[in-house]
This record gives structure tokens, C-alpha cells and sequence, in this order.
């Protein structure tokens, strides 16, 4: 039987490095896992303590709105007004959706089809590469690089496109690389949607997570954002709660309405007690994000220190939950998948091999900074002693 949406698509290469994972613990090893960005901090108390309570009110059981719950857009509109100074209409420019992938996927359904064409940064993060996929549209790649690289890249892969892009998606802080952009490349980036009549699409999915003083931008700040952008909120990172399936997407209102039209035939929204803690968690815990903030700093300052002091030098990224490392020189001919396998069974440590975000991350591996402090530098050890060619 062929299945038609999956067929082509290609092997998930994280599940290689998984696979050793459970491999390997089955034997009894202990893996320090900084493969998978699932963040290991616990949510809000008074977002688990409003969950439970709104969970036993038989009233919250019945299926809920698609869009979310008009208190729930509201607390989005006033968290974008206290963190960047964007007003937003709750009722026209904020939909909430069940987490970023969902929303982005079904967005594309709703703006692509087939023969149309999407701008990609290359490597990325999968579903923005496979969500335009899904969708029927073909994809075309904008290598990465500088935010000032990325913007010519973009605007040289737009001249060469045949038909010309109707979406170009954006993702900074982005993953995997970690590059961050400023306000400034925001507004020129919007300045040339408007220009050229496409829509622009950014996964703002660490929107709170920036270091050493960085604060990143969201597009909607840009002026005339909202005539041809929406972008995407996740509550995953900064308030730690990846496993409730809570975002949203804000920003032109009628692309909003367009998704909320599909939406309306697909779900009936966020289990409501659910909406209801994410009401209360954004409302009261708005600064829960710089706690967040400071410790993902903590961790990236204790890995970048370890890994230099073993001859393993990177940038520390200015954003993001990750860092974004070229393989050392004396393993890069192994190439990413070999590379994190070795060190799956030579150091018990599990990291991301970078093609499994496109072939522009080959050549790479992504951290995670999904472990205390002790583990990181535990997992330094270890490092030290398998990579024994860094000398």
C-alpha cells in the first residue's frame, strides 16, 4: 500500500542516534543526552496548580474553541505589548494553536499548493522544510549565514525563482544554527515583502531566550509587519512547557482568519483546563521567562568553557537552547551521523548530527542545553576522553 504524503519522505537520522541511546542504557551505560531539545525545566507552579483546579470543573470537559479561548488571546496580545510593544487585536490578529508545528504545518495547507514555491533557510529546523512539503509546494533553500549573508542569499534565491515565492520562512533565534538577527534586519527583511507582495512566516520560538544582553526582536515590530507577516509565539520554551502544546500565531488578520477557517474543520483547540493554566501562567508569571533565560545561559557558558578547554572551540550562540558546533577537524571526514554515533558508544554522549536538518548541516553537530551544570561538565569528561585526536 502507498501512503501518499510519506512515501518520499527521507529517514528520520535521529532516530539512528536514538536508537544507540536505547541501545546502550539497555547495556546499563549511562547517556548524558544532549541530542533532543526537550526542555528538563518544570513548568510554572501556578500553571500546574490552575490546571488541576480548572480540570476538576466538569464544565471545562466539553470541546473548547479552535481559536482559543478569547481570555487566552487576550493574555497573548498583552504578553506581545509587555515584551515587545506590538499592539495586537485579540480577536483578529491572535489565534492559538496547539503547539508551533501544528500551527505552522496547517498554515502552510492554507497558504500553498502545489506548484507553488517557499524560501527556506538551509540547514533548518524539519517541519519548516517539510511543513511547504506537506503541503505540495516545492521548497527552495536559503543558505544561512550572517543575518547581512542571509538577507542577500534570500533576495538572490527570490530573482532565480521560477514561479516567484508566495511564503519565505523565517526562524531567529534560529535552529539549529543559533544565528540571531536584529530589529534593523526585521525591517528590511518586511521592507522586501511588501516590495515584492510574498508572505512572511517566522517561528519566533525562542523569542525570550537571548544572552550576554541580546534580546531578540519579533518581526512584528517591524513597521508594516502586519500587512504582510504573522509569526509564531510558543509558551514550549519560555515557560518551560513543551509537553502542553500551547502557541500561537499573531499578526496579518486575514491570514489568522484564513487559519482559523481550517482549523474549525480540524480541531477543537487545546484541551480547555489547559488554555485556562496558560491564561493564568501569562497573566501573573510574566517575567518567568528571564529565569529561564538566565539558567540557559548558565548551561551555555558551562559547555562552550568545557569544550574549549579540550581544544573543541565554537561561538557562544547569542540565543536559542543550543549550540550549533563544527566537528573537529581531525573527525570531520566521518560526517555527522558517524560522528554522533562514535560518541554515543565511545563517550555515552548523545548529541544531534547536523544533516538531519538538511544537507547545509553536514559538517556540524547541535548541543542541547537540556542538563544541569554537573552533567554538562560531566559530559565534558567524557568528551575528553573518547576525542582523543583533539590532543
Amino acid at each position: 500500500m502507498e501512503f501518499r504524503r510519506i512515501t518520499s519522505l527521507p529517514p528520520y537520522v535521529f532516530t539512528i542516534i536514538d536508537s544507540l541511546k536505547v541501545a546502550a542504557r539497555r547495556d546499563g551505560a549511562d547517556i548524558i543526552d544532549l541530542g533532543f531539545g526537550n526542555p528538563d525545566l518544570p513548568s510554572p507552579q501556578i500553571a500546574v496548580d490552575k490546571l488541576c483546579e480548572a480540570a476538576h470543573n466538569e464544565k471545562n470537559h466539553r470541546y473548547s474553541a479552535s481559536r482559543g479561548l478569547p481570555k487566552l488571546r487576550e493574555a497573548a496580545a498583552n504578553y506581545y505589548r509587555h515584551r515587545f510593544g506590538v499592539e495586537l487585536d485579540p480577536d483578529t490578529e491572535v489565534i492559538s494553536t496547539i503547539g508551533a508545528k501544528e500551527g505552522f504545518s496547517h498554515l502552510m495547507w492554507v497558504l500553498l499548493e502545489k506548484g507553488d514555491v517557499a524560501l527556506v533557510p538551509s540547514p533548518s529546523y524539519p517541519i519548516h522544510i517539510f511543513g511547504p512539503l506537506f503541503a505540495g509546494a516545492n521548497v527552495r533553500e536559503i543558505p544561512l549565514g550572517t543575518g547581512d549573508e542571509f538577507f542577500g542569499n534570500m533576495v538572490e534565491q527570490w530573482e532565480y525563482s521560477h514561479p516567484k515565492p508566495r511564503v519565505i520562512v523565517l526562524s531567529f533565534p534560529h535552529n539549529p544554527t543559533t544565528t540571531c538577527v536584529d530589529l534593523e534586519f526585521m525591517q528590511r527583511v518586511v521592507d522586501f515583502a511588501r516590495e515584492h507582495d510574498v508572505l512572511l512566516v517566522h517561528d519566533n520560538a525562542y523569542a525570550d531566550l537571548g544572552f550576554d544582553g541580546y534580546r531578540p526582536p519579533s518581526i512584528m515590530q517591524a513597521e508594516g509587519a502586519k500587512e504582510v507577516a504573522v509569526e509564531l509565539y510558543s509558551m514550549t520554551k519560555s515557560f518551560s512547557m513543551a509537553g502542553w502544546r500551547m502557541a500561537f500565531m499573531v499578526g496579518n488578520p486575514e491570514v489568522i482568519a484564513a487559519l482559523a477557517k481550517l482549523k474549525s474543520y480540524l480541531d477543537y483547540g487545546t484541551f480547555q483546563p489547559i488554555q485556562i493554566a496558560a491564561t493564568v501562567t501569562i497573566n501573573e508569571e510574566m517575567d518567568y521567562p528571564r529565569e529561564v533565560n538566565a539558567i540557559y545561559q548558565s548551561r551555555r557558558d558551562a559547555l562552550c568553557t568545557g569544550l574549549s578547554r579540550i581544544g573543541w572551540d565554537i561561538e557562544p550562540p547569542m540565543g536559542t537552547m543550543f549550540a550549533w558546533a563544527p566537528i573537529p577537524e581531525p573527525y570531520l571526514e566521518m560526517g555527522s551521523v558517524e560522528f554522533c554515533s562514535y560518541l554515543v558508544r565511545e563517550a555515552q554522549v548523545a548529541l544531534s548530527p547536523g544533516v538531519g536538518f538538511g544537507p547545509g548541516g553536514e559538517g556540524h553537530v547541535r548541543f542541547a542545553l537540556i542538563e544541569n551544570e554537573q552533567r554538562t561538565n560531566q559530559a565534558i569528561r567524557n568528551l575528553k576522553r573518547a576525542l582523543t585526536k583533539l590532543g
